[in-house]
């Protein structure tokens, strides 16, 4: 009899340790990943930045690195989405082309054909060569084991867009990923200046309007590199492109080229996606994705968690991730690049100010 009770409590107490071993597991875990996602949701607008000590504030890591780790421990089949896609090169091959062709056709053009088309039409194109750039620089055309041929194929992308970025872009696009959030190293947050500057809903619209000049030499200011031999190369390509096309076709041409840059990355509804990726419409979330149909001329640059949880995953693969792993993009988003920026302009908490940064010591703490 006392043998049995005794085998009885034993038995018990083993259940007892197992149940409290699993209950333990999972606590952890469930701290584990409360901690992790205080990473993502635990951004700041810039303005606070600005107005609090810096030793109030601590960079760890970019908000997207333990999330991924997470994510893929659940769903390791999302890896079997890596890898590149060729294809876009006939996409661009084909913008480049009809972008050449209207340059032929508009040589002798009116300047308000050449202004109004160059922003609703060539702009469009110059700025889907602008995102397909973004994609290439990932190495997502040919793949990591030939860099020469995504950079070949992204000085290709940037004849249209007139100014020699394509280089550059990816050096310092490099560090928006890797330190998204530190002020100073991730070169897309706003300067100070520009945060005091452009507050009333009139300069937003200045902001807005040079944003493609202000975005083009920030880099250079606020996390200067040294020149490569890819950017001369670049460089030479480009001013050789500009030449043709003003010695054969004329000022109008390369005129209409300009022109869609300018005006396609500055304000025009394309270039509201450059707002809604960081800036904090919602809470202290990182980065928000657009879920809308101008994804299909930007080589869905809306998938924007998706693309930072996964830069090295196709854009065409990108909507597959958020299908796997759904729970993980159960995020607030955006369906209208027009409504952020309407949002951006008249909402007085919007603005330059508002870009995310990230830590602020009191806010991270392990409980």
């Amino acid at each position: 009899m006392h043998q049995t009770s005794g085998k009885f409590l034993w038995t018990r107490f083993n259940l007892y340790l197992l149940f409290l071993d699993r209950f333990l597991v999972i606590r952890h875990l469930q701290h584990e990943q409360a901690v992790k996602m205080k990473n993502f949701l635990g951004f700041n607008k810039l303005d606070l930045r600005i107005n609090t000590p810096d030793d109030e504030w601590v960079f760890k890591e970019e908000p997207h690195s333990s999330r991924r780790q997470e994510i893929l421990r659940k769903y390791p089949e999302i890896k079997r989405l890596m890898g590149y896609d060729p294809s876009i090169a006939y996409i661009v091959t084909a913008e480049v082309l009809v972008q050449i062709l209207v340059c032929w056709m508009l040589r002798d053009a009116n300047w308000s054909t050449i202004f109004i088309l160059a922003y609703c039409f060539g702009g469009v194109l110059n700025h889907s060569l602008g995102s397909a750039i973004h994609e290439i620089g990932h190495n997502l055309a040919f793949g990591h084991s030939r860099p020469w041929a995504n950079r070949l194929l992204s000085i290709w992308c940037n004849l249209p867009i007139v100014a020699p970025m394509a280089i550059s872009y990816k050096k310092y696009h490099q560090d928006h990923h890797r330190y998204l959030g530190e002020e100073n190293q991730d070169v897309d947050i706003p300067t100070r200046l520009e945060s005091f500057l452009f507050r009333h809903p009139i300069t937003k619209v200045l902001w807005l309007a040079v944003h493609p000049i202000i975005h083009a030499i920030r880099p250079f200011y606020k996390s200067p590199k040294p020149l490569t031999g890819w950017e001369l190369i670049n460089t030479a390509c480009q001013m050789t492109f500009n030449g043709l096309i003003l010695y054969f076709l004329g000022i109008k041409s390369l005129t209409y080229l300009l022109a869609g840059t300018l005006l396609a990355l500055g304000f025009h509804p394309l270039a509201g996606h450059f707002i809604s990726e960081h800036y904090l419409f919602h809470g202290k979330q990182a980065t928000t994705s657009y879920y809308g149909p101008l994804n299909f001329i930007l080589f869905n640059v809306g998938y924007h968690i998706e693309h930072h949880d996964f830069p090295y995953i196709p854009y065409n693969r990108l909507p597959e991730v958020r299908k796997i792993a759904a729970e993980y993009y159960d995020h607030p988003y955006h369906t209208s690049w027009v409504k952020v920026l309407w949002d951006f302009v008249f909402d007085s908490n919007m603005g330059p100010h508002a870009r995310g940064v990230g830590y602020r010591k009191d806010e991270i703490k392990e409980h």
